[in-house]
């Protein structure tokens, strides 16, 4: 494909040929650290709410995605809470979850998950997740995590949720709904598809041997849409991901294996680049960098990201210019340590 601005082979040559050096360079850099033994990193912690079920059906389905995800918690080494709506000795999920929350680190490297799973209301101005005791709406739900400046994963599977991403959105924050409406009610199938696909090796997308966040959003949706075309229903749900804070959300069809291909509001990022950054159970390779190379690496990504979005505004010269420093700064990061 012609690129503008290019005059001459020998131009083209000089742009691209450091590019492949360095694409090479990561390959390598990312096969000594597999085979460099695994440390400990910066462990996550996931707070998994299982709401009142209602329907023995449906108590066995939100049970399967607690165990989904009590396992990935296991291999992850996360620390785990799990507020079982199933357990009668569990009266009052409202005040659990708060308690929860309140106890949590606001800051710091390490991630905290919260999964919602059951049954959600939107009354066309508060979007709620029904729990056993008083149900939790998306407002109340923002004021617990107002103060987190940790990275922060929320996965509400519950139907109605779309009003969630909106509410719970900020920057450093990924947020996730099944539905991209309030009005959405029927029961969602997305949050057992995502739960499986957290850890399933079929979902990375880039083999780089961990699933990410992004990863296991559009493997989900797209079993949750290949459900409804199967069984030859109208699709009730719309899952939707957001991490770029402008709380809008980008559905799974407008990405092109891990990047977001429609245009964001002006002066926004795409959605996604964020949310694949972010696993529950890393790689090796992965948990071979420290905390310090880990954050230096996601920056780089992130600007390299940018740098994309706006290589139509920039001169051809210039732009592999920033990308070729960016790339040499990352294989910094990846270079094994002597």
């Amino acid at each position: 494909m012609e690129r503008p601005g290019v005059s001459s082979p020998a131009v083209q040559r000089r742009s691209w040929r450091p590019v492949k050096q360095l694409v090479a360079f990561f390959c390598l850099a990312l096969l000594v650290l597999s085979a460099r033994a695994e440390t400990p990193g910066d462990a996550p912690s996931v707070i998994i709410v299982v709401g009142a079920a209602g329907e023995a059906d449906y108590q066995t389905n939100f049970l399967q995605q607690a165990t989904s995800w009590s396992s990935a918690c296991e291999k992850a080494s996360a620390r785990q809470t799990l507020l079982d709506g199933q357990n009668g000795a569990q009266t009052n999920q409202f005040e659990l979850l708060k308690a929860a929350l309140a106890s949590e680190p606001k800051a710091g490297d390490a991630a905290l998950w919260l999964v919602l799973i059951g049954h959600g209301t939107f009354d066309g101005k508060e979007a709620r997740l029904n729990l056993v005791g008083p149900d939790v709406s998306a407002t109340q739900l923002s004021e617990w995590l107002k103060d987190f400046q940790r990275p922060l994963v929320v996965v509400n599977s519950a139907s109605a949720s779309a009003p969630f991403l909106k509410t719970l959105s900020r920057t450093n924050r990924v947020v996730i709904t099944s539905t991209r409406s309030g009005f959405e009610f029927n029961f969602a199938r997305f949050g057992d598809r995502f739960a499986k696909a957290i850890t399933d090796s079929a979902a990375d997308l880039d083999n780089d041997g961990q699933t990410s966040v992004l990863e296991a959003f559009l493997s989900a949706s797209q079993q949750v849409t290949e459900f409804y075309k199967t069984e030859g229903r109208l699709m009730t749900e719309h899952a939707l991901i957001d991490d770029n804070g402008d709380g809008l959300g980008t559905p799974a069809e407008w990405f092109r294996g891990t990047r977001a291909t429609k245009k964001a509001k002006e002066g926004l990022s795409l959605d996604g680049a964020r949310a694949h950054q972010i696993h529950l159970v890393r790689s090796a390779a992965d948990l071979s960098l420290t905390a310090g190379q880990r954050t230096q690496r996601d920056d780089l990504e992130l600007a390299i990201s940018r740098l994309r979005e706006s290589k139509s505004q920039l001169p051809e010269d210039e732009y592999y210019d920033r990308l070729e420093k960016y790339l040499l700064k990352l294989a910094e990061v990846y270079e094994p340590q002597k």
